[in-house]
């Protein structure tokens, strides 16, 4: 499994919120390029950029950030999420050296433009699904919708995203560990891979998500916890990789 280091980014800033709250912020540093390569020495083989102004503005804000990073680490796969609404953007984010694009919100309010843009970029797209009591959520959370959130991944699954990152929005940047029964059984529901977001606080959530009763969680995004020091990344990635390794183990014996 990845452990995946969210970098979320609000006015050129790496911050996190709390539950999705844009006044509840914590800057955890002015220089997100420099946190990137910390992340990226530190083992991790993926990023996970969001740009929140974005998200509430509905277009691209901190574009100019992401594409510092992206041309920084050439090698390392950058997937961004936040004010993604039409194919134009994919496509300059692609250019800029991203590799996956996340549609979050207007996934649910526009499905075709899902299915629109995984015929213009195949093997690029994924749907990011928020969810609160097995219901997705929209607008930067502040909104619930009537949406089962596995019925819409398996709509999605069907349009050829090449995974789901769920986040369990009771849990994100609260510390207060992952939602592992609904990850698993998002998990178990479709055949595509998740990646599990939102309240992993310690090398135990990464234990226990790695014995998920599921073989299809990817990764898991961490933000908070690596920024404050519940978390030792390099640490997690490496009990990931090496429960993976005697998982495998046990199948093949």
């Amino acid at each position: 499994m990845l452990l995946i280091p969210a970098i979320d980014l609000k006015d050129g800033q790496c911050v996190r919120l709390r539950q999705g709250r844009m006044e509840d912020d914590t800057v955890f540093s002015n220089d997100p390029v420099e946190v990137a390569g910390r992340w990226v020495d530190a083992g991790g083989r993926r990023l996970h950029l969001v740009d929140l102004n974005g998200a509430f503005a509905g277009e691209p804000v901190n574009g100019d950030v992401i594409r510092a990073i992206a041309s920084n680490y050439p090698d390392v796969p950058i997937q961004v999420g936040g004010g993604i609404r039409d194919e134009q953007t994919i496509e300059a984010y692609l250019k800029a050296g991203v590799s996956y694009c996340i549609i979050g919100t207007q996934a649910v309010k526009e499905p075709e433009f899902v299915a629109r843009a995984c015929k213009a970029f195949p093997d690029h797209v994924i749907v990011g699904l928020d969810a609160k009591d097995g219901m997705v959520a929209i607008n930067g959370w502040a909104e619930v919708t009537e949406h089962n959130v596995v019925d819409m991944a398996r709509r999605f699954q069907d349009d050829g995203v090449v995974s789901i990152v769920y986040t369990d929005i009771g849990r994100d940047g609260m510390l207060t560990g992952p939602n592992i029964e609904a990850t698993a059984h998002l998990a178990n529901s479709i055949s595509i891979p998740v990646v599990a977001s939102g309240g992993i606080t310690n090398i135990n959530d990464i234990e226990a998500l790695c014995k998920a009763e599921t073989d299809n969680i990817m990764g898991a995004i961490t933000g908070r916890a690596i920024y404050e020091g519940t978390l030792d990344f390099a640490d997690g990635q490496k009990l990931a990789d090496s429960l993976a390794d005697s998982l495998t183990g046990n199948m093949a014996g």
